[in-house]
């Protein structure tokens, strides 16, 4: 559905982000995402799902929770139209789908009030996808043949019509699916019950289907509410009523891995988040991306011209940044590695060498050991030899001193800066509900300490470092240190987290 814009070179696309795995996002909306200006995303919208926008795209948390709303709607709906009229391409997500007690079609008259272009995405709905995950098919031949969703929450705000559930339909329904009734689901049993339905109609309740730490709880309509405060579980929820919930017993296919349950933030930059992210959200947690560091260029000061290819004998890489900031001067000099000549080239370890590799270059030579004493170490070819690293503005002398004590003619460079960037609201609440802490530098230890601005971390979240400099820094700012990777590795440090918060448990 597109509708084209009357005076206006933006456009809103109305997009569903599906339910909570970032996976059942539709390949429309992944594009969406990708060529979006502006995003303003909801309190459901898997963290994922931010990392397919474009660097520089803005990123706006507008969600809803319970009683705390981040914007009221009519202010939501103006954001919309006022990003839209300064020519950005907007993308609004939304959990589940846009339509489906989704408040899109809100969203949309108002663009069309407005006279701004709209285009709607379906997404997933969790009505259908929860209780697959569990797996409860919500039509099955010979149990139910055609299914009902109803909303359990009324009003939204003072002085909105309540919604009107014919509870005598739904109780006759084959499947009955209620969405948002988290705190009203022993409301809603009792109506139905009321309305005839049997006491010991099948029922299952779904709490953040489809993501990683998902939970179920089944019991008979007339004591699911009961098994649900049991559980402790809380919004959001979907209760599936029905024969079919029955079958969760015999097609329960979703495992939810070791760290399913657990909150996991991640301090790199934006740009560099992505694999440590998704290491964690393979093994089921869910990650909080809190990008507190930044990264600002400085290759100004590289030789980037004829003489780049003759200048040294070793460019001697020890971050993927520094591999990243050099080529991307080289690009804006409108050259490439065949720059380089025969020039060779060296990484400290794996993350620096993949970066390499996505520049077209694979490294000449890695150390037996992640670390820049064994680089110093181990580099061959020292001696009389030409030799550049390209480093951060922060990065310490001790790697080319100790070239040069070997007889290496060292060029230090600083290629780029680490600066410190501002967290958000949402971001500030989610860390506060942290079970574990992620710190990849000093860096990233000192610019959090910055960005709480006073505030506390929560004492039982697990403060987990990727080496003894970065232990040091979270050390002297938050006064602890949980665990230290193995090595200085994302896949050390993965498995220093699992093991700290394996403890916990």
């Amino acid at each position: 559905m597109a509708c084209v814009a009357e005076d206006s070179s933006g456009h809103v696309w109305l997009v569903g982000a599906g339910p909570g795995d970032p996976g059942l996002i539709t390949v429309a909306g992944a594009r969406a995402l990708a060529d979006a200006d502006a995003v303003l995303y909801d309190a459901l919208v898997a963290p994922a799902l931010l990392r397919g926008t474009r660097p520089g795209a803005e990123l706006i948390f507008v969600g809803k929770r319970a009683a705390r709303h981040a914007l009221p709607q009519e202010e939501i709906e103006a954001l919309l139209v006022a990003k839209a009229r300064a020519g950005a391409k907007v993308v609004r997500l939304k959990g589940g789908d846009p339509f489906v007690f989704g408040r899109g079609g809100e969203e949309a008259l108002a663009c069309r009030r407005a006279g701004i272009g709209f285009t709607v995405v379906p997404g997933i709905t969790s009505a259908i996808a929860a209780p697959a995950y569990a797996g409860i098919p919500v039509t099955h031949r010979g149990l139910s043949g055609d299914f009902l969703v109803i909303t359990a929450s009324e009003g939204e705000s003072p002085g909105a019509p309540a919604r009107i559930v014919d509870w005598d339909a739904a109780a006759r329904a084959g499947t009955l699916v209620v969405l948002m009734g988290a705190t009203s689901l022993a409301d809603c049993a009792a109506r139905l019950l009321a309305s005839g339905m049997a006491p010991g109609t099948p029922a299952a309740a779904i709490r953040w289907g489809t993501r990683p730490d998902q939970q179920v709880v089944t019991a008979p309509i007339e004591t699911i509410a009961d098994a649900v405060r049991e559980a402790r579980l809380g919004a959001p929820i979907v209760t599936v009523i029905g024969d079919v919930a029955a079958l969760a017993a015999d097609l329960a296919w979703f495992v939810p891995g070791p760290l399913a349950g657990k909150r996991v933030v991640v301090t790199r930059a934006r740009a560099q988040s992505s694999g440590l992210a998704a290491k964690f959200e393979a093994l089921g947690a869910f990650v909080v991306e809190a990008p507190v560091i930044g990264i600002r260029q400085r290759g100004e000061d590289l030789v980037t011209d004829e003489r780049a290819g003759s200048r040294w004998d070793w460019i001697v890489f020890t971050s993927a940044n520094g591999a990243d900031v050099f080529f991307a001067a080289l690009a804006a000099a409108g050259r490439d590695a065949r720059t380089l000549g025969a020039t060779q080239v060296a990484a400290v370890g794996e993350a620096t060498a993949a970066a390499l590799r996505a520049h077209g270059v694979s490294p000449d030579f890695t150390p037996t050991r992640a670390i820049s004493e064994a680089l110093a170490d181990e580099l061959p070819r020292v001696r009389g030899a030409r030799i550049l690293l390209p480093v951060s503005a922060l990065t310490h002398d001790r790697l080319a001193e100790a070239l040069r004590k070997r007889g290496g003619l060292v060029e230090q460079v600083a290629v780029y800066e680490n600066v410190a960037e501002p967290l958000d609201a949402e971001r500030l609440r989610e860390i506060g509900e942290a079970d574990a802490i992620t710190f990849t530098s000093a860096s990233t230890a000192r610019f959090l300490r910055e960005a709480l601005a006073g505030s506390r971390l929560p004492a039982a979240a697990k403060l987990v470092s990727i080496g003894p400099q970065t232990s040091a820094a979270v050390r002297e700012c938050f006064g602890r240190i949980d665990r230290e990777a193995a090595e200085p590795s994302l896949e050390a440090l993965v498995a220093a987290t699992q093991e700290a918060l394996s403890w916990a448990t």
